[in-house]
């Protein structure tokens, strides 16, 4: 049988291997633990994701390879060049088309809703090294080397790593007063892992999607503060209690917080309207984002909670 071949067993790559799995699709997930979902049609391997040989050998006869990689932040710059080299050489060596999990930094500095036709203008080197990996993609499709390439991008995610899940989650859960980076009332875009997973599915495997980018299908634009509440509805919570942190201090916290640090990289995406436009992907393939409240229910239960009982994964 053809498999789908996952790189990256974090939560967007797992919750493709059980979207594909549960619809009798064979994956493969590599990772350098050898990590996965445990599932009859999910086969788990342990393999460095810089080696190209290894890499090939394994999407010998693939039906798509995925990139769902996310190196430690302050590792990008070491790490994803030799990966995305690598991930280039399977999909030319296989013949598989090549899907990559994407985000929005390769934007930069934004005035208005992002589309897929919005410049890649990012001047940051960690930024633009992700506009870098897609330019490099399409380049080896455009020039003959590979099939096929699409990018899949999405916001800020609510299940997995964010400011969200990283700032608010644990305190809002225990009642407690969340200090925030940012500034509590800007619209901001958020994805569900589960739209990014089906979204990823729908380009590797509709032609219709292939040598472009595509926005995921995501919720309407919500504030922290707006953010936060819905979140503490879901997980039968106190109303949350919110502090937004000026900008100086974040700054100064930023010089012994390793996350603090990162976060002023993008602090611009919440200093002002952040808001992904999806309406292709939707008018395109049909898709529809997640309820946001499922999504937060799923949220409550990673951070240890227990609201995920009524709430779907799609």
């Amino acid at each position: 049988m053809p498999v789908h071949l996952i790189l990256g067993a974090g939560l967007v790559g797992t919750t493709a291997a059980r979207h594909l799995a549960d619809q009798g699709e064979q994956v493969r997930i590599v990772s350098r633990s050898g990590r996965g979902p445990a599932h009859p049609l999910v086969e788990r391997v342990a393999a460095d994701a810089a080696d190209a040989d290894r890499l090939a050998t394994l999407a010998a006869g693939a039906t798509a390879i995925y990139n769902c990689l996310n190196p430690a932040y302050h590792r990008w710059l070491t790490d994803w060049p030799p990966m995305a080299a690598a991930l280039l050489t399977a999909a030319e060596r296989s013949g598989a088309p090549l899907v990559i999990a994407g985000c929005l930094y390769g934007y930069g500095e934004v005035t208005g809703p992002m589309t897929e036709q919005t410049p890649l203008a990012a001047r940051h080197p960690k930024l633009k090294m992700r506009a870098d990996i897609w330019r490099d993609a399409l380049a080896a499709q455009q020039t003959g080397r590979i099939r096929a390439v699409t990018e899949v991008r999405g916001s800020d995610y609510l299940q997995a790593q964010s400011i969200f899940t990283n700032v608010l989650g644990a305190p809002l859960l225990a009642g407690r007063r969340a200090y925030v980076p940012a500034p509590l009332d800007v619209p901001h875009t958020w994805t569900s892992t589960n739209d990014m997973a089906a979204m990823l599915i729908t380009a590797a495997t509709d032609q219709r999607a292939w040598n472009r980018a595509w926005h995921t299908p995501s919720a309407p634009p919500l504030t922290i503060r707006q953010l936060a509440t819905r979140f503490a509805t879901a997980a039968g919570a106190p109303a949350p209690k919110l502090t937004a942190l000026p900008a100086p201090l974040v700054r100064a916290a930023g010089r012994f917080s390793p996350l603090l640090g990162e976060l002023q990289t993008t602090a611009y995406q919440f200093a002002r309207p952040f808001v992904m436009d999806s309406t292709a992907a939707t008018a395109t393939f049909g898709l529809h984002h997640q309820p946001i409240d499922a999504a937060l229910r799923e949220a409550v239960a990673l951070l240890g909670g227990t609201p995920v009982s009524g709430s779907p994964t799609r």
